[in-house]
């Protein structure tokens, strides 16, 4: 196995010079490569002093012994510097010259880096702790370029944030100093837009902050090796160019990619008049014959036909010899990986190849996978896959699922997994979601998430978007895409916690992971992130079912219902998906005896209860607040209707008064909670959310299911508050 290329390691006072061109204070020094000159160089320099020596494998100076603080004169300097070379020397590390500097005042120690992400591209962190860092990991992350939001955002999130504020009579920090540290080093025409490709790892550690500025005592950069052919370190932008300059296109993104400059419309892929099926065999049943069943099940009306070379027909399907006569908008290949890119060639003049084989990247086989891309290149076609189950469309007769397809709907899923995606779309008709358009992509070696996302979101029937993502393969066009994108999406996200195990040279390298990047793009997209399957089938019903509802952006929740126990759970629940209890007004609602006032609110609801009184609590809560609250969660005990009584006439009287409750509250979310609905008899629970859900309202088995499904609504709002 090759070991990995070692980086180049930048001096750190050319880094300084880089830095103080794009306005980040550095303090003042001389370079040397002697030892005997350095209280030369330090003539005009005032102490206290500090001597580091550099060269091209001191990373960590202070580890290697490499860095002298506190000295006292330029004599004290050249002492230290030459105890340095003494030390270095005899380890063996190679000493190109010597930094003697004025030592920066105590104050705050913040790191500010960036990394370049395989993926996502250059990734800014800022974070407390300066030699403690990686100890404390107080850090918060985004993608670059941030803006000077971003910035404040994220020194507000670090759990040490009061000492910039001042602690215990300690004066304040000049935060508006380290913003702008922040966005020199990753904002618009920033050190890391204009080092473009040309590093790997930048780092300054510590940048120290006191009421006068911040300063960037420590510098480190590392550039790929080799160095890109234009291996000078950038200048600023000039003050006219500070926008960030414009993101590649589409087809330049593609060719960086090695992938296909296909058609942006993907009408063809989810409605295609004509269906053929390459791998089906005439002796045995294999996946073609599979996908062949499926198709006819679903009552496919286009043309359906299977590839074979001899065959008359296969199961009632009539076959073709070769796929380049087929005649059709949509191939589904199904045979061994090595056979796969020979038969895309032969698809010249079909739109859309999806390629169901695995056996590519996914197990080793690049070269086998780039063979494929390749090959839709030359036939001109976009390639789904491989290694994925295809497209599920029940308005336009696409499907990778037996049995008939659910009723056509306004929820759109796209997901890197199909066996994920076909169980998101049985489960949520099971439930009563409807789907307009599901793509699973596989390794997504020419179609990917991102184009697809941008195809969903000018979508007319498409209400609102699931992800359900392992390796996005382009994470800055997913970036720019869910940017952009102004429907709501939610994602799923698998893997987070086995990956960002890289190699780093730096602090910063060895505390940005995969996972803590999916937060950061979250954050600055406005993208809520689900933990599991049930919470990304929950939160896509309850952003369907309220899509185009304007509601406050606010955390406020109102939580309705019996037992003061499950109350009490309830605020656990919502406290821990990030949401607040609203406090009601000082007013007298009329409430029955046994009825607790306050939020959690809990009112009598059971067999024996008014179904109305729920609405018109809630409809005189909002009265006397003068203001909508903009979620309120209904939640009832379904056992006690069957305990305490024999009929689910109550309960379905009291589905049908939140229904009503919903349709007078026009800026209010309404979400009902059938606890224990497994105690009501076959057929009840089905009734429940039917009744619900004709009234936009969607239901929810438990509290903590319905928390974060609200808490992702609120993240759209967030989003949609600030876009105002």
């Amino acid at each position: 196995m090759t070991p990995p290329e070692r980086p180049v390691v930048v001096a750190e006072h050319v880094v300084k010079d880089l830095v103080s061109g794009f306005g980040v204070a550095v303090p003042r020094g001389a370079t040397t490569p002697a030892a005997e000159d350095v209280a030369a160089a330090a003539s005009g320099l005032t102490p206290p002093l500090v001597v580091k020596a550099y060269g091209p494998g001191l990373v960590h100076k202070s580890d290697a012994g490499a860095v002298r603080l506190g000295l006292g004169s330029p004599v004290e300097a050249a002492r230290a510097a030459a105890e340095i070379r003494t030390a270095l020397v005899a380890s063996g590390v190679a000493i190109e010259g010597y930094l003697v500097e004025e030592q920066a005042p105590p104050g705050v120690e913040v790191i500010v880096g960036a990394v370049r992400d395989p993926s996502f591209g250059p990734v800014i962190l800022a974070g407390l702790g300066g030699v403690w860092t990686e100890v404390l990991r107080d850090t918060a992350l985004r993608l670059c370029p941030i803006t000077e939001d971003d910035a404040r955002d994220m020194l507000a999130e670090l759990r040490g944030a009061a000492l910039l504020d001042g602690l215990r009579g300690s004066p304040a920090a000049d935060r508006n100093a380290l913003v702008k540290v922040l966005l020199a080093v990753g904002g618009p025409g920033g050190v890391v837009e204009s080092l473009g490709d040309g590093f790997t790892e930048f780092e300054l550690n510590p940048v120290i902050c006191t009421p006068e500025g911040a300063v960037a005592v420590d510098a480190r950069l590392l550039r790929p090796s080799p160095p890109p052919a234009d291996a000078h370190l950038p200048r600023p932008f000039p003050p006219t160019a500070g926008a960030r300059p414009p993101s590649p296109s589409p087809a330049e993104r593609a060719g960086r990619r090695g992938l296909q400059d296909g058609p942006q419309d993907f009408t063809r892929l989810f409605a295609p008049r004509g269906v053929a099926v390459v791998g089906a065999s005439a002796k045995r049943p294999n996946f073609g014959n599979m996908f062949l069943a499926f198709y006819r099940a679903a009552g496919y009306s286009g043309r359906l036909v299977a590839v074979h070379p001899t065959a008359g027909e296969i199961d009632g399907v009539p076959c073709v010899p070769t796929l380049a006569g087929a005649g059709v908008d949509y191939a589904l290949v199904a045979v061994p990986a090595e056979r796969c890119p020979d038969v895309v060639r032969e698809a010249r003049g079909v739109p859309f190849v999806q390629v169901m084989s695995g056996g590519f990247r996914e197990a080793g086989a690049v070269d086998l996978e780039e063979d494929l891309a390749a090959a839709a290149r030359e036939a001109g076609v976009r390639l789904l896959g491989p290694n994925c189950m295809g497209v599920y469309s029940p308005a336009g007769g696409q499907t990778f699922i037996g049995g008939r397809p659910g009723p056509p709907g306004r929820i759109a899923l796209i997901s890197q997994s199909g066996g994920l995606a076909g169980e998101v779309v049985r489960v949520g008709e099971r439930r009563g979601l409807a789907f307009s358009k599901v793509a699973t992509v596989g390794n997504s070696a020419d179609v990917g998430p991102a184009e697809l996302l941008r195809h969903l979101a000018d979508d007319d029937g498409t209400s609102v978007i699931g992800l359900y993502l392992e390796d996005p393969r382009d994470g800055r066009a997913l970036f720019e895409a869910l940017r952009a994108v102004t429907k709501p999406v939610v994602a799923l996200v698998g893997g987070r916690s086995a990956q960002g195990h890289r190699a780093a040279a730096s602090h910063t390298g060895a505390m940005v992971g995969d996972a803590r990047i999916w937060t950061a793009l979250a954050r600055q997209t406005g993208l809520p992130l689900v933990t599991a399957q049930d919470d990304l089938i929950g939160a896509l019903d309850l952003l369907d079912l309220h899509a185009g509802r304007d509601v406050p952006a606010s955390a406020d929740v109102l939580v309705v219902g019996p037992s003061g126990g499950a109350g009490v759970l309830a605020a656990d629940a919502l406290d821990r998906a990030g949401l607040r209890l609203a406090p009601l007004p000082d007013v007298d609602l009329g409430l029955p005896v046994g009825a607790v006032p306050g939020n959690p609110l809990e009112i009598p609801v059971g067999p024996r209860g008014r179904p109305d009184l729920v609405g018109r609590v809630v409809t005189a809560i909002q009265r006397a607040a003068r203001r909508p609250y903009p979620d309120v969660l209904t939640h009832v005990n379904v056992q006690s209707f069957f305990t305490f009584g024999d009929s689910a006439d109550p309960l379905l009287a009291y589905a049908h008064a939140v229904g009503e409750l919903q349709r007078g509250l026009t800026r209010t979310r309404v979400t009902l909670v059938l606890r224990n609905a497994e105690y009501a008899p076959p057929g009840v629970e089905d009734e429940l959310r039917a009744i619900a859900r004709s009234a936009g309202v969607p239901t929810y088995r438990s509290i903590e299911a319905a928390a974060t499904a609200v808490a992702a609504a609120k993240v759209r709002d967030q989003r949609r508050e600030r876009e105002v």
